[in-house]
């Protein structure tokens, strides 16, 4: 199954993504979204870390019918050169620690994302 997203190159250093019908301004001069600066690109790439094992801890929670009130996950990528050199993957919830502890490696081994990143897919540029 094939996901489409589309950018366009909006001047300077910004685009817009097309995700289905979704538009998201990316870059260091794309207009302000609610006043906000845009996202970078790689600020949009930890973003979909953290949402992705966000959804992974509370599936994997849902599926032991344990609930994860204040669920929150916080992703810290540290920049080396042009590339993003290590992340870090913090999760905190009001909920029992030892829980936390069984659910992490379980949602570790479900996040898409995550595992996309462990095995980089291989990656082919080519002329439309």
């Amino acid at each position: 199954m094939a996901r489409h997203v589309t950018a366009r190159w909006t001047g300077a250093q910004s685009a817009v993504t097309d995700l289905g019908g979704v538009h998201l301004a990316i870059g260091d001069d794309a207009p302000p979204l609610d006043g906000a600066p845009a996202p970078l690109p790689t600020e949009v790439l930890l973003a979909s870390v953290a949402s992705c094992f966000a959804i992974a801890m509370a599936f994997v929670a849902a599926k032991r019918d344990e609930e994860l009130p204040g669920l929150e996950v916080e992703v810290i990528g540290d920049y080396s050169g042009p590339r993003v050199s290590t992340i870090e993957i913090l999760v905190r919830a009001r909920a029992d620690r030892e829980l936390l502890e069984y659910l992490l490696p379980r949602a570790s081994a479900l996040c898409w994302v995550t595992n996309t990143l462990r095995q980089a897919p291989e990656i082919s540029f080519r002329l439309a």
